[in-house]
């Protein structure tokens, strides 16, 4: 998936959807940026949609197409459309990744799946929105645990997994105990309703 500057993309939506982004430096950056400015025209109904359309596709690094995909699975699917949707994109694989720490950004946990590093119930994956299951077996590949990148993200592991997932660090492996999820909507930097109403507008 292709981003461009990631700074200015983030200036353009309002949020750091990026790693590199999530800084005191980059807030002040950007509050600076929105008083030298003044207050912004406000959008149409459209057009709120569709920004919160883009943060969430920046927030999980999906494509257009791909995006698109998840949400009209999670629109067929029985349920909560929100939540459908919010457990596909946490349930890809480079997210599952990025959430146990593995992984100092999305896009590295991205590369670091294509590059073969990981197993999923002992066998090698390359693809990163495989999608686990409650039961799978996330583990780091036994020729890859002594990697530079891997070895560094580990001992620097200080942030919380969520309550879906289990690590144990004596066999470098993930298991999935619960249904990927969002269990706090608030934390997110998107409006999934919009976002779904984006679609079925």
């Amino acid at each position: 998936m292709q981003i461009g500057p990631r700074y200015k993309r983030a200036r353009y939506l309002g949020v750091p959807v990026f790693r590199k982004t999530q800084s005191q430096k980059f807030a002040f950056r950007a509050q600076k940026r929105r008083g030298k400015q003044g207050p912004r025209g406000g959008k149409s109904e459209y057009g709120r949609q569709m920004l919160e359309k883009q943060k969430a596709r920046y927030s999980y690094g999906v494509s257009s197409g791909q995006f698109r995909n998840y949400v009209m699975k999670a629109l067929e699917t029985t349920g909560d459309n929100a939540k459908n949707l919010l457990g596909a994109l946490e349930s890809r694989l480079d997210n599952v990744i990025l959430r146990a720490n593995l992984a100092p950004t999305r896009s590295a946990a991205r590369q670091m799946v294509s590059h073969g590093h990981f197993t999923v119930n002992g066998r090698k994956v390359r693809v990163p929105s495989v999608s686990v299951r409650v039961g799978d077996i996330i583990a780091i590949r036994e020729g890859s645990r002594n990697h530079g990148v891997l070895k560094t993200v580990e001992s620097n592991d200080t942030t919380p997994r969520p309550a879906w997932m289990k690590y144990d660090a004596s066999t470098k492996q993930i298991e999935i105990v619960g249904a990927p999820n969002v269990a706090d909507t608030s934390e997110l930097l998107f409006d999934v309703r919009s976002v779904l109403e984006f679609y079925t507008r």
